[in-house]
């Protein structure tokens, strides 16, 4: 019933002296890692129609890397997505109301957290890549039978875990 993009942030620049954690960049590797998957996410028909983004400047950088991917989606910027843990991030994704694809563009640990917590089974080279660590700009493809509003731990189904691959 419902499609569930899980992208964690591309690479971000180190923070300069007296620069805050939340207004890190991205850095160049970055901005090319936030294309690739943008074109991933285009070429496999992976289209949000609402975007849940932490507020972090690195997250929405990303998020516009992407292109005009996620142009037609309602955006909502959540503080929770930066300074939120998992269960917070579950809080967000299940007010989503009657979206149908589902695009949370966030931070780690809880991206990995959140991921591994939803996937009940799945594709199991996808289960295996994400149990090799979640790398930045890599992003979780989850399917659900039920709405948003009652998503639970194990009932989410893990389709794809894609890294950026470059051209």
């Amino acid at each position: 019933m419902g499609l569930l993009l899980l992208l964690r942030h591309a690479k971000a620049a180190w923070a300069s002296p007296g620069m805050s954690d939340f207004d890190r960049p991205l850095d160049a590797t970055g901005k090319l890692e936030a294309e690739a998957i943008g074109r991933q996410m285009r070429d496999r028909g992976f289209l949000p129609d609402l975007v849940l983004c932490s507020p972090a400047v690195r997250t929405r950088q990303t998020l516009e890397g992407l292109g005009r991917l996620a142009e037609s989606a309602r955006l909502l910027h959540s503080g929770r997505l930066y300074s939120g843990d998992a269960g917070d991030y579950l809080d967000e994704i299940r007010a989503a109301g009657e979206a149908s694809a589902v695009l949370l563009v966030g931070h780690n640990p809880m991206m990995e957290d959140v991921a591994a917590a939803l996937a009940g089974d799945g594709d199991g080279a996808a289960r295996h890549a994400l149990a090799s660590g979640f790398p930045t700009g890599g992003l979780a493809v989850l399917h659900f039978d039920d709405p948003f509003a009652a998503i639970a731990p194990g009932k989410g189904r893990l389709d794809a875990f894609l890294r950026p691959q470059r051209r």
